[in-house]
């Protein structure tokens, strides 16, 4: 029984990496003001990014180098989108995801020969889940995004910028600056949690994240856009993740099995969404002579 315990919650742990880093990403892009739908597409570009280096090279680090420079690029696509052009932020997160789910797939046939999924990789070789670099980095992101934003001058200049543009550019904070900063660090942690994914499954697929930005989103909310309650959240994701896969093996239609963290998702946020404050101008764009 003890051992089987110990197995669910090593399982719950696994499961909850993605959510975390992604998670703890979309509070830096929203605390400064950017709703960022295009974490799906972060993640999923970070996990081809890791599968295409790790296997052109051999090694895992530079599978996560070329992770986080996808990630960054994209983040860095959306972020000039959004806060240079001033486009719809759900509409330019949304048309990023598409247009990522099209590159990879068009990647896929171009370097594997496979519209479906990448030559098999090693993954990243660890002793155990606690041990991976990818797990502590999940860790260390809640902790130092925890300081990050509510001890340090940046923290706070970035939630000034989120809850009120006109009045952190008054008293000379670059609002786009600020939010630029927001969105990249969403980008780097996003692709880092599409890069555990594909290493724990050892090859890549096609549309792999498979929704887990959007969740990684709806915990950033339920932990009301904190790193701290973000992860607590996406233990809560991951749980259902893990009675999915449990339930799997039961009588209960796999349909409805499937469904199941999509289903919780929806209801926890109606619970929680109405108690929940965003900063204020969370998808607002900022127009420096507004106040004039």
């Amino acid at each position: 029984m003890e051992i089987e315990l110990l197995v669910i919650v090593m399982q719950v742990l696994r499961l909850a990496v993605p959510y975390t880093l992604t998670s703890v990403g979309a509070t830096f892009s929203e605390r400064g003001g950017v709703v960022n739908l295009a974490l799906e597409g972060m993640m999923l570009v970070g996990a081809f990014g890791a599968a295409l280096g790790q296997y052109r090279s051999g090694s895992a680090l530079v599978g996560i180098l070329v992770a986080l420079l996808c990630g960054l690029a994209v983040a860095l696509l959306f972020a000039f989108v959004t806060i240079t052009l001033k486009a719809d932020q759900i509409v330019a997160g949304i048309a990023i995801n598409i247009l990522v789910m099209g590159a990879t797939r068009f990647g896929l046939s171009i370097l594997f020969g496979s519209s479906t999924n990448s030559a098999r990789i090693a993954g990243l070789e660890a002793p155990s889940l606690l041990l991976d670099p990818l797990f502590l980095a999940a860790v260390v992101s809640v902790l130092v995004g925890q300081f990050l934003l509510f001890k340090t001058p940046y923290g706070l200049r970035l939630r000034a910028t989120g809850e009120s543009a006109e009045t952190a550019d008054s008293a000379g904070i670059n609002v786009d600056r600020m939010r630029y900063s927001g969105v990249l660090i969403s980008g780097a942690l996003a692709a880092l949690g599409g890069a555990f994914l594909v290493f724990q499954q050892h090859t890549f697929t096609d549309n792999m994240s498979a929704g887990r930005g959007y969740i990684a989103l709806a915990a950033m909310i339920i932990g009301k856009w904190n790193p701290a309650g973000a992860a607590l959240a996406s233990l809560l994701f991951a749980a259902t993740e893990s009675m999915e896969i449990w339930l799997q093996t039961g009588w209960i239609p796999s349909q409805l099995v499937q469904s199941l963290p999509y289903i919780i998702t929806l209801v926890v946020l109606a619970g929680f969404v109405g108690r929940a404050s965003a900063p204020r101008d969370a998808g607002t764009p900022f127009e420096k002579n507004r106040a004039s």
